[in-house]
This record gives C-alpha cells, sequence and structure tokens, in this order.
C-alpha cells in the first residue's frame, strides 16, 4: 500500500521537479482520494492513511516550492467512489465500486482533472457535496458526532 500510494508519488515527485525548478514552471498533480481525507471505511484503513501521506506530502510541497517558483503547481485531487474494478483487485477483496450507487463515472473524474490542468488550484474534490462533508467533519466540535452517522455508519438493510 504504502509502495504503490505514497513511494510511487514521492518517487514521481523527485523525477520531475527538477525539470520544472530548471524551467520555473510546471504542474504536479497528485490523485488521492476521499479516504485520505476522512477515513471513513474501516477496511480501508492502509490506503486511508498511505492517502493522507500523500496529502501531506503535496500541502508540504507546495509550501515549499510557492514562494521561488510561484508557476510550479501542485494539485492534489480527491476522489470518492470512482467506477473501476478497484474492489475486485484490493487486498482481501472489496465490492465492485461500478455497481455502487454513487460511484462517479471514470470519465467525470478524467473531465475534472483536464479542468484542473487548465485552471490549477491547490485541492479539487471531484464531488462537491465531498467538500462539504470534509467542512462539516473538520469544523465539528466532536467528529464522533459525525462519525455516527452516514456516510460513516451505513443503515441495516
Amino acid at each position: 500500500m504504502i509502495t504503490t500510494n505514497v513511494k510511487s508519488v514521492l518517487y514521481g515527485i523527485q523525477a520531475v521537479l527538477p525539470h520544472f525548478r530548471e524551467r520555473k514552471r510546471g504542474h504536479l498533480i497528485a490523485v488521492s482520494s476521499m479516504l485520505g481525507r476522512i477515513p471513513m471505511t474501516p477496511i480501508r484503513s492502509a490506503y486511508s492513511a498511505a492517502k493522507a501521506a500523500v496529502n501531506s506530502l503535496m500541502v508540504s510541497l507546495r509550501l515549499e516550492v510557492r514562494p521561488e517558483f510561484p508557476e510550479i503547481h501542485l494539485s492534489t485531487v480527491f476522489p470518492g467512489v470512482v467506477a473501476t474494478d478497484f474492489g475486485a483487485n484490493a487486498l482481501h477483496g472489496g465490492p465492485d465500486s461500478r455497481a455502487l450507487p454513487m460511484a462517479q463515472p471514470v470519465e467525470e473524474v478524467a473531465n475534472i482533472i483536464a479542468d484542473l490542468i487548465e485552471k490549477p488550484r491547490a485541492e479539487v474534490y471531484t464531488r462537491p457535496e465531498m467538500r462539504d462533508l470534509v467542512g462539516r467533519y473538520f469544523s465539528a466540535e466532536d467528529v464522533g458526532a459525525i462519525e455516527a452517522g452516514p456516510p460513516f455508519v451505513m443503515p441495516r438493510r
């Protein structure tokens, strides 16, 4: 999990950042996950932790690079569930996200990333309701109260 989700981003940064610095411009985009921002799926704890590391890495690097190189953009994308076969390939399995009711089409996420290339921003949520959830979660006096309801606790069938 760490090799795939953290080291690959770190190695990518190490490969391209010297070229960006030389040119004094560039745009590095890391695809994180909502689970890296709010780890709401306990069975994906290692994945959530790895994506949280990516988030921290990108913010720290952005703060380091920006003063000297304002035309080097470092962006993080936060998708939620994307309609892929991720679950079928995940360690210990998982649901096929293509069958989940809120799964976002891959093309929709790709369009958001394409827009990010055209209009660089530090962070982008692929759905507005996810940004709203993050705001509610981190502004709550007790995040435990937020964690006691959906999407953290799903209603029993």
